[in-house]
């Protein structure tokens, strides 16, 4: 055989054996990829996605897109061709696989986890929203959770209000937190409660619950290594009272993510005129009770996937902005937000043609 000929036999077959090499080989990665964009003004499988009622709403048009990321699943196992391809695609993204399941998180433990935190987006998202229009709404802090094999299981029931700890009147979820770790552990904290059987029969014929009881909880210490600080084993939130009905209908979506989006979309559908003037902007988000904008992950899946629909405009979070700025799709302009205010300014500026001075993102 020519040395020629056999030399490109061996680097063949060298080749092939380390394709099924790589095949073979599992590495420890999981993939990101844009996912799918929907309008918060218009309908998904054939319902609106914003649906008002009790309330005077106002016709809406062009679109505010929410926009997601799709992920491999918690069990699968990527191998090193499908991983180097990922690193070379532009429109996917390879990260270690702990990124999106850490600490041997299941797949069913972070669809729990989105869908309890997307829940929570959209509350948020209409107290921000009504804020933002001038509606006020009834707030106030509740038991969230109790921990299992905690000194607060048994004492304390989600749903029940805190109305104060140690006579200290609970204004805001954290200062539950605050207020508990002025303690040592071993020390009796005082919570003071509307249990939550009498709150929600109070809110059932539109009441106010009054009674209150005090509850008298021996504090122990965190299980966090390194840390001495006092706990009861609960976590605290915020619930509210609207003044009229907001159903968010979206489903096989999860996470905090849109609740920019929908707070735009209820803004949108409450005042006259149209937000976006016809145009195609969409954006991402996290959003508190205030109305502060929070970052997101796969802020650059999100910007491909918004563009690929057609969207002109992307309203991004401003701690997002130097990473989506790296590479940013043709046609597509990131505008950088950090409260729904900043939005709606923004918005404001693309109906008017005024871009010249909307705050873009950038590099730095």
């Amino acid at each position: 055989m020519p040395r020629r000929t056999a030399t490109m036999l061996a680097s063949t077959l060298m080749l092939i054996a380390l394709l099924c090499a790589g095949v073979f080989i599992k590495v420890p990665y999981s993939e990101m990829s844009p996912g799918p964009t929907v309008n918060t003004l218009g309908e998904h499988d054939g319902e609106p996605v914003l649906q008002i009622s009790g309330r005077k709403t106002y016709p809406t048009s062009g679109h505010l897109n929410m926009t997601t990321v799709r992920v491999t699943s918690a069990d699968y196992n990527m191998n090193l061709v499908e991983a180097v391809y990922g690193w070379l695609a532009h429109d996917n993204k390879v990260v270690p696989h702990d990124t999106l399941y850490p600490n041997g998180k299941t797949e069913e433990q972070s669809t729990q986890e989105n869908a309890e935190e997307f829940s929570q987006s959209q509350e948020s998202a209409k107290v921000a929203a009504l804020k933002e229009v001038g509606v006020p709404v009834k707030s106030w802090v509740i038991v969230s959770t109790v921990v299992k094999d905690t000194p607060a299981e048994g004492r304390l029931h989600a749903g029940d209000v805190i109305k104060a700890v140690d006579g200290t009147p609970v204004k805001a979820y954290d200062d539950v937190a605050k207020l508990v770790t002025r303690h040592k552990a071993g020390e009796k904290v005082v919570f003071t409660i509307v249990p939550a059987k009498e709150q929600a029969a109070a809110e059932k014929e539109k009441k106010t619950a009054t009674r209150t009881e005090d509850v008298t909880i021996t504090t122990a210490k965190s299980d966090d290594e390194g840390e001495e600080r006092a706990i009861v084993g609960i976590s605290a939130g915020t619930d509210h009272t609207f003044p009229f009905t907001i159903d968010i209908k979206l489903a096989d979506v999860g996470g905090p993510s849109a609740g920019l989006m929908f707070a735009l979309g209820i803004v949108d559908k409450l005042t006259p005129g149209s937000l976006t003037g016809g145009k195609f902007v969409a954006g991402t988000g996290t959003i508190d009770d205030a109305g502060k904008v929070g970052p997101i992950g796969g802020i650059e899946m999100k910007t491909v996937g918004a563009r690929a629909k057609g969207a002109q405009y992307f309203l991004t979070p401003e701690d997002n902005c130097a990473a989506a700025a790296r590479d940013v799709p043709d046609g597509l302009t990131l505008v950088k937000v950090g409260t729904i205010g900043d939005a709606v300014a923004a918005l404001d500026d693309i109906r008017g043609g005024d871009t010249a001075g909307l705050p873009k993102c950038t590099r730095s």
